[in-house]
């Protein structure tokens, strides 16, 4: 099993497709979810599904201002989640976040090998759909990954695969599933 941590102010170094500013904003949105539901920093995330892990999750001082800010529950959500999602992509997988993915497609990023980060043109290799919830448990965690996998059915003809990953902040825990 693997373990390890999750730096969420990493995400602002960047990535091949998402700047450094969209980067802190996932970790505002990830560290604004995870003290919502009273955890402190280097609470354990669970991970299960394709993989089975375990990982301290750390994050930046939440302040009023950043409350005032991400004041949508649900947007604050499905933004902290592909934060943590996108870390957990770099930390189980060979992929990084090379593109967002145009509305409509069913799924929200595409992924590129992590060794290749430096070289140009990336090549689309895999689909990522990312879903988050604020609270609630594994059941909720299990069905929402198979309505995410009929989500990115559509693109299916793709022939490429696809990573489903959700995250829970309330018991921290995400299911990351391949297609």
């Amino acid at each position: 099993m693997k373990s390890g941590n999750l730096m969420l102010a990493e995400l602002a170094k960047g990535l091949p497709g998402v700047t450094p500013a969209f980067g802190d904003t996932l970790a505002e949105a990830g560290a604004i979810c995870f003290e919502s539901q009273n955890h402190s920093k280097g609470v354990e995330l669970k991970v299960n599904g394709t993989f089975e892990a375990r990982y301290q999750v750390f994050w930046q001082q939440v302040t009023e201002q950043m409350l005032r800010c991400w004041n949508d529950p649900e947007y604050t959500t499905e933004q902290g989640a592909c934060g943590v999602a996108v870390l957990l992509m770099l930390e189980l997988t060979d992929y990084t976040v090379i593109e967002k993915s145009r509305k409509g497609t069913g799924f929200d990023y595409w992924l590129g090998k992590a060794e290749d980060r430096e070289g140009l043109p990336f090549q689309k290799s895999v689909r990522l759909e990312v879903s988050g919830i604020r609270s609630g448990d594994d059941r909720l965690v299990r069905t929402r990954v198979n309505q995410k996998l009929k989500q990115v059915a559509p693109s299916d003809d793709t022939g490429l695969p696809a990573y489903v990953v959700v995250v829970a902040f309330g018991p921290p825990l995400s299911r990351v599933v391949k297609k």
